[in-house]
């Protein structure tokens, strides 16, 4: 790494001022002295100078340098310091409003920047004090208009949190995008969806480090969700059937149509079926084209996976289709053969033949009959609505409806609060119920208790519920009758044939009793399926406890939608996605074998940080780590065993980065780590990168420090999570956001204009 800071032109030359003026001077009064003497007094005042030149020099010399530091210094003092100033007041003009008001002791906390610091002028104190209160005085009237603005948009808001809460709470994946695709809304249901219907590489282990949150959560390395706000709908599905869809709607609304909406079936890349239908989102006014009809500015999706649907419907068409062919069949042949046994000629060994044909055709018939009414009631069993239920909540809700049973009391015992069940509650709480009712008549059980763990069954982990009751004498047949007797509701009634063998069958499980004489008790054991993985990973994606996730962002349907001619270059900064990154790595030599340990990532889309979309992932180097390393990153070598190598987490983070202009800080440090690893992992970063420390540089050129912490100092960022890769890039995007307006004031608004004088910095010379 090699670079230098320049030289500040005009302090040179306040230096270099006296000591030119002082050899001026001196060649003046030379010149002067020798117009106004003679050739020989010229000659005899040479005489005299000459052994003395040196010393005349060397005065020269200290005078010309003690007058150039102090030409330097005022210089500083003086002209530099409002320059210093007015970089300061460009930050404060995009700072929030400064928390307290003017007054005659320090400055207030929002408004350090501006302290003149020590040595200042009294007319720098004095400037500084003066743009103080100014700042002040405008951060009042922004305040007051705030506050307007706020009273006025309230109801707004509160609007837009209801719609938001609604979306987050349907059971319906729902994803709404601008006509561009750019996903504007997507509620939990959509977001979990789409990880099972997407083909993304998992990781060979998961955990890690403490600062993977998330890097293997729901096999998705790094924690890069397959949708985003602000990311294109493209990227999960085909933009021909969108655009098919949206003609089609487009078309219905010109022939006067209320509510158009249009269907499709697409293939995922995971192997699976989605039903798609599409409904606009109808701007008020007139169309562009001049037509009557109302103008898109967008569309909403609802997704259903039908892929378990197909399926069975598949099933279904083979069983109809071996039940009437095979039944044709077999009917021809008994019809062929009760003509023959119609003629009175026929001997008695033929009568008995086709007699036997008879027989076996019908016993044919039979059992196709029986194997189409056992499938049809399995495929009506797998068909009976389960859902996903805690455990905990399960049984809490058990025993309030035990309680009730006259007689009876009912309680908890060791419930596993971490299990899913996959259960249809209001049957199964309806056959624990039965089997109280029957205990408490039968046997006068004074109480039950409900108790619930995982259990492993020939491979297969399952819930394990027990009603547990004090000891009695019970008959197996006893046991047998209640299976099959049908179930009473509250009011005594049956209600129907549903039994308890009914209701263990359609959740796929088993029951039974047994006795445990040394705790003397009995208890009903039912083993219950378990609901997959998504009930967790649902609970875990949509409830943060610091905050609420950020699904939605309706100002998305303003942003402009790229046209097909546009260039990258002439964007305008505030339209475009970022993707801000940053590397840990083992070292600071990538040339020399050094490589990544850790990528961290995050995303800014129209303008706004967001945090919910992150990717950290932590990388096996294949290599050691150095202690030196170590100390700075905290990340040690067991951190690292079991985790994906880059060639795995380069592809996903890639995907996660598509489509978006890259951003770090240093960013010549990381890309370089990121072109060295291109040879053995075929992945390329040709986005665009923009760096915060040059445009730093761009910013504020008079200011000597460009780290990560002094640019976030002056723009008032505050720094966290420092060399952890996520915590690193959260601040960069920090810091970029703030950037990004000062950068506008200076006349610079597009992406090319931005690398343009990025590169035209001294730092862009750094190399690695």
């Amino acid at each position: 790494m090699s670079a230098s800071r320049p030289v500040d032109r005009a302090a040179l030359v306040a230096a270099a001022l006296p000591g030119v003026a002082f050899a001026l001077l001196l060649a003046a009064a030379i010149g002067l002295l020798a117009a106004t003497l003679g050739p020989e007094a010229r000659a005899q005042a040479w005489a005299l100078v000459e052994p003395n030149v040196a010393l005349v020099v060397m005065v020269w010399f200290f005078a010309s340098l003690a007058a150039g530091v102090a030409m330097h210094g005022a210089w500083n003092r003086f002209a530099a310091a409002p320059a210093r100033l007015a970089e300061r007041v460009r930050v404060l003009l995009t700072a929030e409003p400064a928390a307290a008001e003017a007054g005659d002791g320090p400055l207030p906390e929002g408004l350090a920047i501006l302290d003149a610091g020590e040595g200042a002028s009294e007319g720098s104190i004095a400037l500084t004090a003066a743009v103080a209160a100014l700042v002040l005085q405008r951060d009042s009237l922004r305040r007051e208009i705030a506050e307007r603005i706020a009273e006025g948009s309230r109801e707004v808001e509160q609007e837009k949190s209801r719609l938001a809460a609604l979306m987050a709470e349907l059971t319906q994946s729902v994803v709404v995008c601008n006509l561009d695709g750019r996903i504007l809304l997507f509620n939990a249901r959509a977001r979990l969806q789409f990880r099972a219907l997407v083909a993304a590489p998992s990781t060979a282990a998961g955990g890690g480090a403490a600062g993977t949150a998330g890097g293997t959560a729901g096999g998705l390395i790094g924690g890069a969700e397959p949708i985003g706000l602000g990311r294109s709908i493209y990227g999960v599905l085909d933009r021909r059937l969108v655009a098919h869809a949206l003609e089609a709607v487009q078309q219905r609304l010109a022939r006067g149509a209320a509510h158009p909406s249009a269907q499709f079936v697409t293939p995922t890349k995971g192997g699976q079926l989605l039903r798609v239908q599409l409904a606009p989102v109808k701007e008020s006014g007139a169309s562009p084209d001049g037509g009557a009809g109302p103008a898109l500015n967008g569309f909403v999706l609802m997704l259903e996976n039908i892929t378990q649907q197909m399926a069975e419907e598949r099933a279904r068409e083979r069983l109809l289709h071996t039940l009437t062919e095979g039944s044709r069949g077999s009917i021809g042949n008994l019809q062929a053969a009760v003509e023959l046994l119609e003629d009175p000629a026929l001997d008695a060994p033929t009568r008995e033949r086709f007699l036997g044909v008879i027989r076996e055709e019908i016993g044919a018939l039979a059992r196709r009959l029986d194997e189409a009414a056992a499938q049809s009631a399995t495929a009506l069993e797998q068909r009976w609505p389960l859902e996903d239920m805690l455990g905990s909540d399960f049984v809490a809700a058990a025993v309030r409806r035990l309680q009730g049973t006259p007689g009876l009391a009912a309680e908890a015992g060791a419930v596993d609060g971490e299990l899913w069940l996959k259960v249809e509650s209001y049957s199964l709480i309806q056959a624990l119920r039965h089997l109280a009712v029957r205990l408490a008549q039968a046997y006068d059980v004074p109480r039950v208790t409900l108790r619930l763990a995982a259990a492993e069954q020939q491979g297969v982990r399952r819930a394990q519920l027990d009603l547990a009751f004090p000891v009695a004498a019970m008959s197996t047949e006893t046991v047998v009758g209640w299976e099959t007797e049908p179930l009473e509701d509250e009011e005594g009634g049956t209600g129907g044939t549903l039994t308890l063998r009914d209701v263990v069958q359609r959740h796929g499980g088993a029951f039974w009793f047994e006795r445990e004489r040394a705790r003397q008790e009995g208890r009903f054991r039912f083993l219950l399926p378990l609901a997959g993985d998504g009930a967790p990973l649902e609970e875990s994606a949509v409830v943060r406890h610091d905050s609420r996730p950020e699904f939605y962002d309706f100002n998305l349907f303003a942003a402009r939608a790229m046209q097909p001619g546009d260039a990258l270059g002439e964007q305008r900064l505030a339209d475009l996605s970022y993707t801000v990154f940053d590397t840990e790595t083992t070292g600071l030599k990538p040339s020399e074998g050094d490589r990544i340990i850790q990528i961290g990532a995050t995303r800014i889309v129209a303008g706004r940080l967001r945090r919910q979309e992150a990717f950290e992932q932590l990388v096996d180097p294949e290599r050691p780590l150095s202690e030196a390393g170590i100390a700075i990153h905290g990340i040690r070598p067991e951190m690292l065993e079991g985790q994906p190598r880059l060639a795995e987490v380069l592809p996903a983070f890639h995907a996660f980065a598509h489509d978006t202009v890259l951003v770090a800080h240093n960013a010549a440090f990381d890309m370089r780590f990121l072109q060295l690893a291109e040879a053995g992992t075929g992945v390329r970063f040709e986005q665009p990168v923009l760096d915060t420390l040059l445009l730093s540089a761009v910013v504020h050129p008079n200011q000597e420090n460009h780290s990560l912490e002094a640019i976030a100092g002056r723009l008032g960022v505050t720094v966290l999570g420092r060399h952890t890769a996520l915590g690193d890039a959260m601040v960069t995007a920090e810091v970029f956001v703030k950037l990004v307006p000062l950068l506008q004031g200076m006349g610079i608004t597009t992406l090319g204009e931005a690398l343009a004088a990025s590169e035209a910095t001294y730092l862009a010379r750094l190399q690695y």
